[in-house]
């Protein structure tokens, strides 16, 4: 049976009935068409990819046309998973009219079928907007990697009862403004517990606990892709960077020893046209 691309009814429909929400990253068509064909129900092509795929410290450097342009390759693959386009920085903190537009981009011309921006009660009033333009809004509050110099660096947030009521409150006045889920990062597990009893939208947590109604994952650090840094809430699913290590040792190795190509990968001529060949060379002066 070929798998059913979901919605955002989809979503509120599975809180409503208990069952758990998949969600990982996803940045290049090759990626995509193996997350497509998987049980996977949502993807974000996330402004992480200004580290995982650009090598940059932060996801800060990343500008709306490179997001597109990712966001473009995976919507290529994605015909059975919800495609989540992320705002990067800057593209919606200036004003509510340049946030509805660059969200309006990342819809007409990344494909996406939803976008994600940080902030909640700061950014609920551009939510609404961007909703009201008739564009499904995931929300981002927490840690949130975009200010994440204002926070105290890749932290976790909401510890003291001060911080947990902002998050809380956070996660309240998403809703109010029409977001139709919101991630939950680097939070405590009982602050997540209670802003997932309490809101009608999804929650979907990294590094949340087990509470939320969704889990994402980048899936770099899912698959043991990237090394440079490995957070504390990613559990490894496979070690494909040393997969790849080693089938590149043996392909290097094959090569230096002659034994690659062999025969069967190699195309053959018949001889009679090599023996014509190398004779016309020979009398044309060519070789």
């Amino acid at each position: 049976m070929e798998k059913k691309k979901p919605t955002v009814l989809t979503f509120r429909e599975m809180k409503r009935q208990g069952s758990k929400i998949t969600m990982v990253t996803a940045y290049d068509y090759a990626m995509m068409t193996q997350v497509d064909k998987s049980e996977i129900d949502m993807i974000l092509v996330g402004d992480s990819l200004a580290m995982t795929m650009l090598g940059y410290e932060s996801t800060v450097p990343v500008n709306m046309d490179t997001m597109i342009i990712f966001q473009q390759a995976v919507a290529r693959a994605g015909r059975h998973t919800f495609l989540v386009g992320d705002l990067p920085f800057l593209s919606y903190e200036v004003s509510i009219e340049k946030a509805v537009e660059n969200a309006g981009r990342i819809m007409k011309e990344g494909f996406m079928d939803a976008v994600k921006l940080e902030g909640g009660e700061r950014m609920a009033d551009t939510v609404a907007a961007i909703v009201r333009a008739g564009i499904p809004v995931m929300g981002h509050i927490g840690l949130t990697p975009q200010s994440a110099s204002q926070l105290g660096g890749f932290t976790v947030q909401g510890r003291d009862t001060a911080g947990a009521k902002q998050i809380i409150k956070d996660a309240l006045a998403l809703e109010r403004a029409g977001a139709f889920s919101v991630v939950l990062e680097a939070v405590p597990a009982p602050v997540a517990a209670i802003i997932t009893e309490n809101i009608s939208i999804p929650t979907i947590g990294i590094g949340a606990g087990p509470d939320c109604d969704g889990q994402v994952l980048v899936i770099h650090d899912l698959l043991g892709l990237f090394e440079r840094f490995v957070p504390k809430f990613v559990k490894r699913y496979a070690s494909l960077g040393a997969d790849l290590q080693k089938a590149l040792n043996t392909y290097a190795a094959e090569v230096r020893e002659g034994s690659f190509p062999a025969p069967e990968h190699s195309f053959s001529m018949k001889e009679e046209v090599v023996e014509s060949l190398r004779a016309d060379l020979k009398k044309e002066g060519i070789l």
